[in-house]
């Protein structure tokens, strides 16, 4: 009989061949389809006087490992706000984390000379945090303990509201000057350059580290605050710290490819189903998945209007508001 943890290590390799796969087509299909030959010739000895070679090093590749990495961290930005907020429709999304990020984003582009994606990663970390102290203040009830489900998510709507009902404010009074980010604010993973990913590497980095760090203060939270205190640790330093996890990832992710929701909300729900709820496993699972499911998405939106590409932020929507509308009445049938 096979063990928890084998059937679990299983699913993880699983998981990373399926990662594989996908990250294959995506590199492969498009307007332009590559046969697995060309792909396999480019990375062996790249030529650039092929058109093919060319689009696989200069567009498909450079999407693909974007679409992996903001794809994780989303997801693993999603699974830590639900275990914060112990609350299953918790995602950056929702919460107006994305949205404050792009909100700041806006209004540095409209305020100073920034004109490429790397300019935006400290406006929309900048951003981020601010929509949490946002959310975490409009959700905390006069004289109760804490926040409930259902104010933390109110709080995150109106929130979202505002900050995007602002940015595109910003956006009608001067869209000359937000041209060249229109694409980006819709959420995509196309025309992003490798270069672009190297000053938000160590931020991602911290993220990581801090998750490897907190993964069993992250299990004990679960339980309640008295678990975190008994592994001789505060629960607040703790919830600080996933907190600031939350901000680095989703701010960075958004700084990269603008607004893409509903990764961190679907996938942690798919990975606890699969692998339970510890975050030793559930992470890593949760990583695989956001990665697997944003390529995905990334592929299927250059065949829903060809040759023009749709805003792989609005495919995920096209996927998660189902699946929003799913969590929120169950939720709303449990007494």
């Amino acid at each position: 009989m096979l063990t928890r943890r084998t059937t679990r290590l299983a699913g993880l390799l699983a998981g990373l061949v399926l990662m594989a796969t996908t990250f294959a087509a995506s590199v492969m299909l498009g307007t332009t389809e590559l046969p697995p030959s060309t792909f396999i010739a480019t990375l062996l000895h790249y030529d650039p006087s092929r058109v093919a070679h060319i689009i696989i090093v200069k567009e498909r590749l450079p999407r693909a490992v974007i679409a992996v990495l903001v794809g994780a961290s989303l997801a693993i930005a999603g699974t830590l706000m639900q275990t914060l907020t112990r609350n299953p429709l918790a995602s950056p999304g929702i919460l107006g984390i994305n949205a404050g990020a792009m909100c700041f984003v806006v209004i540095a582009v409209a305020l100073l000379p920034l004109h490429a994606p790397a300019d935006y990663v400290w406006a929309a970390l900048l951003g981020a945090l601010v929509a949490a102290c946002l959310v975490l203040m409009l959700s905390r009830g006069g004289g109760r303990a804490g926040p409930s489900s259902l104010r933390v998510v109110l709080a995150g709507v109106a929130v979202t509201a505002m900050f995007v009902s602002f940015s595109q404010g910003l956006l009608i009074i001067d869209h000359q000057s937000f041209e060249s980010v229109l694409y980006w604010l819709a959420g995509s993973v196309s025309g992003r350059e490798l270069s672009l990913v190297v000053p938000l590497l160590p931020l991602f980095g911290i993220a990581l580290l801090l998750c490897m760090l907190l993964v069993r203060h992250a299990n004990a939270l679960m339980l309640g605050d008295d678990m975190v205190t008994s592994l001789g640790m505060h629960a607040g330093t703790i919830k600080l710290l996933l907190g600031l996890v939350v901000i680095l990832l989703a701010g960075s992710s958004v700084a990269l490819t603008g607004m893409i929701g509903f990764v961190g909300l679907i996938v942690p729900h798919m990975a606890r189903g699969l692998f339970g709820f510890d975050h030793r496993w559930l992470l890593p699972a949760c990583a695989l998945l956001g990665a697997c499911l944003l390529l995905l998405a990334d592929v299927a939106s250059r065949f829903l209007m060809p040759p023009q590409d749709v805003p792989v932020g609005v495919m995920t929507a096209l996927i998660g508001t189902p699946f929003f509308i799913y969590l929120a009445r169950r939720q709303q049938a449990r007494p």
